[in-house]
C-alpha cells in the first residue's frame, strides 16, 4: 500500500479533495547532475496536484478543509495501471505500424507504415482514455483516505532528509 499524506482543500458527500505536493529525492542522490529524472524534478519540484480521494474508513465527515491527512492506493492498482498506460500504446503503435507495412505496396511502405504507427498510437492513447473514464467512479481504483492527522503533527518527512539519514 502506497500513502502520502496532504492537505484537504474541498469537502463532497462522496469524498474529498486533497492537494498534494511533489516531494523529490534527487538532493540526496550522488548522480543527480546526470539524471534525466533529476532535471524533470528540478523543473517541477513543489508543484500542487490536486486528487479526487474517497472517504475509507475514516468518512468525509471528519475532515475539514485544511487538515492534513493520509491517504492510500494499493501497488497492485498503481501497477497495472502503469502497464495499461505505457504498454498499451506502444503495442498499439508497433501493430499499427507493421500492418501499415503489410497493406501497403513495397515502394511506398514506409510512409504506411509511419501513417499506421500514428493511428495505433492515436487508438491506444484513445483506449486508455475511455478505460479512465469508465472507471472514474470505481471505488476499488481510486485513492482512499486512510486517517485524518491530528493538528501539529508533521505531514510527512521529507524523503531526501530520511535518505540522507540512513546513508550515513
Amino acid at each position: 500500500m502506497l500513502t502520502e499524506t496532504g492537505r484537504v482543500v474541498a469537502v463532497d458527500d462522496d469524498g474529498l479533495w486533497v492537494e498534494t505536493v511533489r516531494r523529490s529525492t534527487c538532493n540526496a542522490c550522488g548522480v543527480r547532475q546526470g539524471c534525466g529524472h533529476g532535471l524533470l524534478e528540478r523543473v517541477r519540484e513543489g508543484q500542487r496536484g490536486l486528487i479526487r480521494v474517497l472517504p475509507g474508513e475514516a468518512g468525509p465527515g471528519d475532515c475539514r478543509i485544511d487538515d492534513q491527512v493520509r491517504i492510500s492506493i494499493p501497488e497492485s492498482l498503481l501497477l497495472r495501471a502503469s502497464l495499461l498506460l505505457y504498454l498499451l500504446p506502444l503495442a498499439t503503435l508497433l501493430a499499427g505500424a507493421a500492418l501499415g507495412a503489410a497493406l501497403a505496396p513495397a515502394a511506398s511502405s514506409d510512409p504506411a507504415a509511419m501513417a499506421g504507427a500514428a493511428l495505433g498510437l492515436c487508438l491506444g492513447l484513445a483506449v486508455v482514455r475511455w478505460h479512465a473514464w469508465r472507471h472514474r467512479d470505481n471505488p476499488e481504483m481510486q485513492p482512499v483516505l486512510l486517517a485524518v492527522l491530528p493538528r501539529g503533527e508533521p505531514a510527512a518527512p521529507d524523503p531526501a532528509a530520511v535518505l540522507a539519514r540512513s546513508a550515513s
